[in-house]
């Protein structure tokens, strides 16, 4: 297959064309740069089945020659980010999928959005299934994130039902790994981070909130098992991907301590508007259809991710 990949260069992104061009796969990524790094592709360069464009999403999209699947993953995806650039967040969640769609349906492609657990906003359900509707703040600061791709969803819907397209949605839970950015915000780089520098471990409120976390690997398998698998109506629904282990973040900052080897203490801070208590994924869907489950253990996946940043900001 020939494959375009949105946000290539990005953390996610950077592992799906990793791993498609194992498979013997083409592809072409494309990013503006904005949360992206070239670094996370620069292994990849001078691979003649690879291709990088610099190119913001939000704006027409070319292409040439064939194309056989698009992938959207382009977005800023951590709380900082999202904050910090709330309209580039709207855009791309808006503008950048109907962009992105637009090129799918122009080539008769096979697209696959890229949608997250925020869509359940703090949810009242625990663990979240696919058919829960979420409970989302529309006008509070996270919901551009989240209100970006539950319009991203309903739009991807709209060509799946009105063109015939075929549309495929993933709804990623917490993930982490190599080449998540230092500074991203997310709580596994903030941590671990924080760890190696010896500084406080900032956690919000009491850190009992609950969140499920999912090695990058295990992620990439279980989305382009649903990229390659045939058409058929169970994909009329969103697909929950992520690891149902659920952790509080006091016991994730603890377990990195340990792993770290660190002396840095833990501090509390203001629970931030809107943070979620609970964040679980059931992942019945993805493993009855898929027979996906995760495979990486925690301390596996922190050891691996610890090793990246003693690397990376040395």
């Amino acid at each position: 297959m020939r494959v375009v990949v949105t946000g290539g260069a990005g953390f996610l992104g950077s592992h799906l064309c990793e791993r498609l061009l194992a498979l013997g796969h083409d592809v072409v990524a494309l990013d503006n740069l904005l949360t992206g790094d070239t670094d996370n592709i620069a292994h990849l360069a001078g691979n003649p089945r690879f291709r990088f464009v610099k190119h913001n999403v939000t704006e027409y999209i070319f292409v040439d020659g064939a194309v056989d699947a698009v992938m959207h993953f382009a977005s800023p995806a951590s709380p900082i980010d999202y904050l910090e650039m709330p309209i580039q967040t709207l855009k791309v969640g808006s503008l950048g999928t109907h962009k992105t769609l637009g090129l799918a349906r122009e080539k008769k492609a096979r697209f696959l959005l890229a949608s997250t657990s925020e869509v359940y906003g703090d949810p009242l359900v625990n663990p979240q299934p696919e058919t829960y509707w979420g409970n989302v703040n529309p006008i509070g600061p996270r919901g551009v994130y989240d209100e970006a791709k539950r319009f991203a969803e309903a739009m991807t819907m709209a060509y799946r039902r009105y063109h015939g397209m075929d549309a495929r949605i993933v709804r990623i839970f917490n993930t982490y790994g190599p080449r998540m950015r230092p500074n991203d915000g997310r709580v596994v780089s903030n941590f671990i981070v924080q760890a190696l520098r010896g500084e406080p471990l900032t956690i919000y409120g009491e850190g009992s909130q609950t969140r499920s976390f999912c090695y990058v690997s295990d992620l990439v398998s279980g989305i382009l098992s649903l990229l390659l698998i045939a058409p058929s109506e169970e994909l009329d629904v969103p697909v929950n991907f992520g690891n149902p282990e659920e952790r509080t973040v006091r016991d994730l900052a603890n377990k990195i301590l340990a792993l770290t080897g660190s002396s840095s203490r833990i501090e509390a801070r203001e629970l931030p508007v809107d943070d979620p208590k609970v964040r679980r994924p059931d992942i019945s869907r993805a493993t009855r259809i898929l027979g996906w489950t995760p495979e990486v253990d925690i301390e596996q996946g922190l050891n691996l991710t610890i090793e990246y940043f003693r690397r990376k900001i040395v």
